[in-house]
């Protein structure tokens, strides 16, 4: 009987340790939506210390992103994740910069993932930015 109390006690520290996990990895996801009728979006926000934001929209490979951040901090940068991905970006802007326009690799829920270098989010800085997201067809004039 105690090692049945045991066990189940155990499972249980398991399953409760499992969200403070997730939590634990300080992103917030938002969904980015254009208005009807439009191609592109603007969003505007802040982020503090070890704060990350993904910012999700669905695309398809057959088209074009780009992305531009203006921001307060020297320091905030955004990666461009595909569908699927965790870690793995198609752009990272703490080496590339603060704007990208790239065509899209797969169909699916694209992230966009803006963070504070880890030398700002040690000194609890706080980064107010705006990001601007587009999205085109490869065919469509510019």
């Amino acid at each position: 009987m105690r090692l049945h109390i045991r066990e189940m006690l155990v499972a249980c520290a398991l399953v409760a340790a499992g969200p403070i996990a997730a939590a634990a990895d300080g992103i917030v996801s938002k969904p980015l939506q254009f208005a009807k009728g439009t191609s592109s979006a603007t969003v505007k926000g802040s982020i503090k210390g070890g704060q990350t934001v993904d910012y999700k929209l669905r695309a398809k490979a057959s088209q074009t992103m780009s992305v531009a951040l203006k921001t307060s901090n020297a320091s905030n940068y955004f990666n461009v994740l595909p569908p699927g991905s965790k870690d793995v970006a198609i752009f990272i802007g703490s080496s590339e910069g603060n704007e990208w326009t790239g065509a899209l690799p797969a169909d699916g829920e694209h992230t966009i993932r803006l963070y504070l270098m880890r030398n700002a989010a040690r000194r609890n800085e706080t980064a107010n930015y705006t990001l601007t997201v587009g999205i085109a067809d490869r065919s469509a004039p510019r």
